[in-house]
């Protein structure tokens, strides 16, 4: 199975979370939700999650082996270093139709 597109939007804000990005697998299957987080050690990729009823986290989609882990990391951090349009967080700006002045 290869990565084969990556979409990737940038987002600017003050947390950790630095790009939501989908990927598509095989020209045949697309994974919507990944981010690429800021870790105590660098840059990675994590899978889509939801919260559980006691407040964890559980990916919804994840690689079973590390070969595939290795793959998905590789194709979405090389669009990310080549990607400069940054898109500012909705949350730290008003939008144009919520009646808010700028």
């Amino acid at each position: 199975m290869k990565v084969t597109d990556v979409r990737l939007r940038k987002i600017q804000t003050d947390g950790r979370m630095k790009a939501l990005v989908s990927i598509t697998l095989d020209e045949s299957f697309v994974v919507h939700d990944l981010r690429v987080i800021e870790g105590n050690t660098g840059l990675f990729v994590a899978m889509p999650s939801k919260r559980t009823p006691d407040g964890e986290f559980r990916d919804i989609a994840h690689p079973i082996n590390s070969e595939m882990r290795q793959e998905i990391q590789d194709a979405v951090m090389k669009v990310y270093e080549e990607t400069d349009e940054v898109i500012p967080d909705r949350n730290a700006q008003p939008s144009e139709d919520s009646g808010e002045e700028a």
